[in-house]
């Protein structure tokens, strides 16, 4: 497949489903050749590759979790190896705190979400970061770096402690990379979604109101609920030579004002 973003190697972790799954599928039909991380679900993961690769394009799945810094290490050594050196990364997986208040969260969810939205993507941007730099100083290279993040950064919603705080910790990162990095032809932003029509949002939905995720499109904004494809399209759209004097942004994807993401 050739495209916007043909020639590039984009690592999306979380790959394997929902909005991972989005942006690896939406990448690759841009040009690049994607790297699809994933935790345990192999055989999604296989999934989105094989779709990739049947459509012409590139894409190979990689095993790591998140927050495993010699596992994370080690994946970043075997993309290098089969793809090239990722220019573009979009930190994508993530997981869910247990919707507890502040009094009642334990000190370990506090860390373990911690690790997986903020700790555990900065590693991986530091071991990436070489050779972005080195592919952005290329003529016609640039370097890019999105983090998906949730519109309850800004709301902070009750019972989110644990989630909101990680993804503000990780955003203000971002904010700081995108003035470090921007010399060396590296954008940073974020794409903060509100709620999305995905597993997780689902297993939301019917868990808080007892009802089907579906039954929110006719009073969400445009008449549905955030889709994946939606946020991959934020996703293209910052990666893409359209955005060439773009970084340090926020971009929202909530219609506007729609409920909350998962927390």
């Amino acid at each position: 497949m050739t495209g916007p973003l043909t020639g590039r190697v984009a690592l999306v972790t979380g790959g394997s489903r929902g909005v991972g799954r989005a942006v690896a599928l939406r990448l690759a039909r841009d040009g690049a050749a994607v790297a699809v991380n994933y935790r345990r679900e192999a055989a999604a993961a296989d999934e989105v590759v094989g779709e990739i690769v049947a459509a012409g394009g590139t894409a190979r799945a990689y095993q790591a979790s998140i927050d495993d810094a010699l596992a994370v290490e080690q994946m970043v050594e075997s993309i290098g190896a089969d793809l090239g050196a990722v220019d573009l990364l979009v930190n994508n997986a993530g997981s869910a705190s247990r919707g507890l208040d502040v009094a009642t969260t334990t000190r370990e969810e506090f860390e373990s979400l911690m690790g997986v939205h903020a700790l555990g993507p900065i590693r991986l941007i530091q071991l990436i970061l070489p050779g972005m730099r080195k592919a952005a100083a290329a003529p016609g290279g640039r370097g890019d770096i999105v983090m998906i993040s949730s519109n309850t950064t800004t709301s902070a919603p009750p019972n989110s402690a644990p989630y909101t705080m990680a993804k503000s910790a990780m955003e203000t990162c971002m904010r700081t990379l995108a003035q470090e990095e921007r010399s060396h032809g590296i954008h940073a932003n974020i794409v903060a979604p509100g709620l999305i029509a995905t597993d997780m949002g689902r297993r939301l939905v019917s868990a808080t109101r007892g009802s089907d995720i579906g039954d929110l499109d006719e009073s969400s904004p445009f008449g549905r609920v955030c889709r994946p494809e939606d946020v991959a399209g934020a996703v293209a759209f910052l990666a893409s030579p359209d955005s060439g004097y773009v970084t340090g942004q926020r971009l929202v994807v909530d219609g506007g004002g729609a409920k909350a993401a998962i927390f």
